[in-house]
């Protein structure tokens, strides 16, 4: 049966309006004392689409038009995609805003992205005025909660042709080696294949009618809001969000809300492991799980008390399609994450991009095919065409991850090649926090590295070289973290912190951050390390 051609996401959900009018299609958990919603809400298809078309009205009697750039800041609330898919029916895209993002890191956003509009939750309207404020293109900020009153006029669209599928649909910021997160242009049709690649996988992915995902996972990324959500909408299930991962009140929230499935990052499984037991967590209607990063030590243990399936996958913003272990028998005592696949191919190179055969490591490429290389990525970094072409050299899209390929065909993750550190899902570039740190007058050298971290798979270590004559006492250490804390998300801040008296440079006077550690120490334990990890919490 030939698949039916969509040139939009709007007409993948009007498509599912059509067909499942009374099924659930968006679902907020229940939670109390939450400021919307607080006992949970379920909108069917076609409620939904009415509140689609009513916002699809407003902005285009407004002038949005093809090409116009909204950006979002609206938590995990439904209505993000009411304003996503209005946006989209008239070929706008969006431009999702962390909601822990302080007013340097929403600066850049904002700037870079030259977004038309932002709407935005009351709560961070005011912020979101001190950024327009600094930011040389005017930003009409518009309060959500009173749209669409004063909704401004736009400049004339960029295109006049009607939206199809190499539309803009996002763009999404991800996490890269500069510092600064790259802007990544995301299509119609890159969230159209990404949605039924999803749905093609198969074996212990297999799709039942009406799936309902419980889905933690934010709607600035690329998961929960194309891949997953794209996916419900061609089969007409239904998208379960919370407002973020609560380990206490998960299984409470799978059977009220009668989930089928459900995804995961490598902390969500320890973090309930470590719950007590609850009636719930037995009476529940889940068929899998899809994530990664659960560690393999707990995978069996998890499956057995939990009765069902966790499959490891393996993706990017930039490839929307994945990689999964969902066929038996799956390797559930490593890190396995599949095999390639037609319209997927991969292999394993090494710094010169020759194979390195099977049963070593070396660097994961991926690709759609020979002829069509980029076929159903990313449309490319936004103002970045020289990092578009590097990641893509030699006709294969360089993942920055480093894995292994036995004989059988099966790959398995090793590590991260890039400077990248993964704390509880949340790409962080070292970067970045260098360069905060950097400029604070009292810090001459800074180096920021990943070390363990038994909850949140890897937290933040900064290593300071102090400006002569400045303290390394205590509240020197918390004075940084601070400095940190208040200029980025609160993830990003130092969870450690360790003053010391050099760094290992090269030549060019790079830092070599291989070799301010033994390979068999531990830098958690050195005795004048400052542990931060407590004050680590969301901004209020």
């Amino acid at each position: 049966m030939t698949e039916p051609r969509f040139d939009t996401v709007h007409a993948v959900f009007q498509r599912a309006a059509e067909r499942w009018p009374d099924r659930g299609a968006l679902c907020a958990t229940p939670m109390p004392g939450r400021d919307y919603y607080p006992d949970g809400k379920e909108f069917t298809y076609a409620q939904a689409w009415t509140r689609i078309e009513a916002l699809r009205e407003h902005y285009g009697a407004a002038g949005f038009g093809h090409g116009h750039r909204v950006a979002l800041l609206l938590e995990q609330r439904p209505e993000f995609f009411f304003h996503y898919l209005a946006l989209n029916g008239l070929g706008c895209g969006i431009v999702p805003v962390n909601p822990d993002y302080r007013h340097d890191e929403m600066l850049y956003q904002m700037e870079h992205s030259e977004a038309d509009i932002v709407v935005s939750i009351e709560s961070r309207v005011e912020d979101l005025y001190r950024v327009a404020a600094k930011r040389g293109k005017p930003l009409p900020v518009v309060p959500f909660e009173s749209f669409p009153r004063d909704l401004p006029r736009p400049g004339p669209a960029p295109h006049d042709r009607p939206p199809g599928p190499q539309s803009e649909t996002s763009l999404l910021y991800t996490s890269g080696t500069t510092g600064r997160p790259k802007g990544c242009i995301l299509s119609n049709e890159f969230y159209v294949q990404a949605g039924r690649w999803y749905l093609s996988m198969g074996g212990r992915l297999s799709f039942a009618a009406a799936e309902r995902i419980l889905n933690p996972l934010p709607f600035f990324h690329v998961n929960a809001q194309a891949v997953c959500a794209t996916a419900l909408f061609l089969s007409g299930g239904c998208l379960i969000a919370p407002d973020r991962f609560h380990p206490s009140r998960w299984w409470r929230d799978v059977v009220a809300t009668n989930a089928t499935a459900m995804h995961y990052l490598g902390v969500v499984p320890p973090l309930l492991m470590n719950q007590p037991v609850t009636p719930e967590e037995t009476q529940h209607k889940l068929r899998f799980g899809t994530g990664a990063g659960v560690e393999p030590e707990l995978h069996r243990p998890f499956e057995e008390r939990f009765g069902f399936p966790l499959v490891e996958v393996w993706g990017m913003t930039e490839t929307g399609r994945v990689f999964a272990d969902c066929h038996e028998p799956r390797r559930i005592d490593s890190r396995a994450f599949g095999k390639p696949l037609a319209q997927l191919q991969a292999r394993v190179v090494d710094d010169d991009d020759n194979d390195v055969g099977n049963g070593r490591e070396g660097e994961l490429l991926v690709r759609h095919s020979a002829e069509t290389p980029r076929k159903w990525f990313f449309s490319g970094y936004l103002k970045n065409q020289e990092e578009t072409e590097k990641s893509w050299h030699n006709g294969w899209f360089h993942t920055g991850d480093t894995v292994r390929q036995e004989d059988d065909g099966m790959m398995y993750f090793v590590d991260r090649k890039k400077n990248i550190i993964r704390r509880s899902g949340e790409n962080i570039a070292a970067a970045e926090i260098e360069a905060c740190l950097q400029a604070h007058a009292q810090v001459a050298q800074v180096a920021v590295l990943p070390v363990p971290d038994e909850i949140r798979e890897e937290e933040v270590l900064a290593c300071i070289v102090p400006m002569p004559g400045t303290p390394t006492d205590a509240g020197q250490a918390r004075t940084l973290f601070d400095w940190c804390f208040e200029r980025q998300s609160y993830y990003k801040a130092p969870g450690w912190l360790l003053f010391v008296q050099s760094l290992p440079t090269t030549g060019t006077q790079k830092i070599q951050k291989a070799q301010i550690f033994s390979t068999d120490e531990d830098p958690r334990e050195q005795p004048q390390i400052n542990d931060f990890r407590s004050l680590k919490k969301r901004h209020r």
